[in-house]
């Protein structure tokens, strides 16, 4: 490991199984989760969420990757079988699709995210990893597991959870972690009101990532107990993480920037107004994310697309996007698009305005349209005229919805338009 290039790829890496939670709803993403997961959820211009701890472990030299599906789950499948069949079997290298499919009882879903990992006990088994690193799919970030999982051998650890610090007020949307000088767990509290703070830093608190690693038979020995456990939600963060702390040796992993030993690029994109802020941040000079880095690609499926299209020269219809991301496979024909991130095919017609907007695929504006800060969803054809995210009284009355910041959101269904699409 080079301080040029400094990744983790390791024997460590290569005898670990890597899970990927991929079940969940995101309720408070609220109509883009309606016919898709969370992780399926489009991010960056051309990425889908699950891209991001997907190639983070193809990164970190772990190429061996369970993903849970359970909710909705069908654009998440076809996302991966078309994105991620380029792994060798001959070599171990897999991507495999593991569906919520009553395992353990006729009519048991998984109860929590425990239960989805015990109900797969007999796959665990049969891969025979030395470690397991457990994963959420729907967070957004870049990191070397393989440096978590080099700590979590040379500390002696049971369990090692990955944290990022948070500021105090936004506790409550999180575990908490209390942790001695030298990485070690000794408190944990679920979306506390009133948290445990970091010593010396009393405005800020350390943070579960949702990410775990264990050896594999304290994992196999946790899950049993916990399945066994009348009254548990079976779940790691209010069930396994509470469990073990007293009687285990459960470590903290600190995710921080290799190079500069800074707090890293992490964002929990789970309501609509942290995916709207999260996505325009990419725009910036120097975005937080850098989507550009070659030493850490983000790899995913797309269509093969035409280069982005700008037309007319006018001074009253100049196709231009000012300050924007534009993918492949856009037209911006004659109209103005300022700040905003637009993804793939998307076509913006003759004197519309757009601004501080975020347009997924496959999304039509109609002519001289005014739309700023505003989400609209894959499939959306707005009506020539349509003015949207201007005044949140008449967007509710059209039927969007509005958030408390005041980001309107549409979707087909609001429009009358492609019920029941697969996104």
């Amino acid at each position: 490991m080079s301080a040029s290039n400094p990744r983790f790829v390791s024997r460590l890496t290569r005898n670990t199984l890597a899970l990927i939670l991929a079940g969940g709803r995101g309720s408070r993403l609220k109509h883009l989760t309606a016919w898709r997961s969370k992780p399926a959820v489009p991010f960056g211009g051309k990425f889908r969420i699950v891209d991001f701890p997907l190639s983070n472990c193809i990164n970190s030299g772990i190429r061996r990757i369970g993903v849970l599906t359970q909710y909705k789950a069908h654009s998440l499948i076809l996302h991966i079988q078309k994105g991620w069949g380029f792994l060798r079997g001959e070599f171990g290298e897999f991507v495999e699709l593991w569906p919520a499919q009553q395992r353990v009882a006729e009519t048991s879903w998984y109860a929590g995210t425990a239960d989805a990992v015990f109900q797969n006990l007999d796959i665990i088994r049969n891969h025979n990893p030395d470690y397991v690193l457990i994963l959420a799919g729907d967070h957004v970030y870049k990191m070397d597991y393989g440096a978590m999982i080099a700590q979590h051998v040379e500390s002696g650890a049971d369990m090692t959870v990955g944290c990022v610090e948070v500021e105090r007020e936004r506790a409550l949307e999180f575990g908490i972690m209390t942790a001695e000088a030298d990485g070690r767990v000794i408190g944990f509290q679920e979306k506390p009101e009133v948290p445990d703070t970091i010593p010396g830093q009393p405005d800020r608190c350390l943070a579960s990532m949702g990410i775990y690693v264990f050896n594999r038979g304290f994992l196999f020995e946790q899950l049993i107990k916990d399945a066994d456990t009348k009254d548990s939600s079976h779940d790691f963060g209010k069930d396994i993480i509470p469990g073990v702390i007293a009687r285990y040796r459960v470590m903290v992993h600190r995710f921080r920037d290799p190079r500069s030993g800074e707090q890293a690029y992490w964002r929990d994109v789970g309501t609509l107004d942290a995916f709207w802020e999260a996505n325009l941040e990419l725009i910036g000079v120097t975005p937080p994310l850098n989507l550009y880095d070659r030493d850490w690609p983000i790899w995913t499926y797309q269509e093969q697309l035409p280069p982005a299209k700008f037309v007319f020269d006018d001074d009253d219809r100049r196709g231009m996007a000012v300050d924007s991301m534009v993918s492949g496979g856009c037209v911006i024909s004659g109209s103005t698009v300022r700040h905003s991130l637009l993804f793939s095919n998307v076509r913006v017609n003759s004197y519309a305005y757009v601004q501080d907007s975020v347009f997924l695929p496959d999304v039509e504006i109609g002519r001289s349209c005014r739309i700023r800060n505003t989400i609209i969803d894959r499939f959306c054809s707005i009506p020539e005229g349509s003015v949207i995210g201007f005044d949140a009284a008449a967007d509710r009355k059209a039927g969007y919805f509005v958030t408390e910041r005041g980001i309107t959101l549409v979707s087909p269904e609001m429009l009358g338009q492609g019920i029941n699409q697969i996104r």
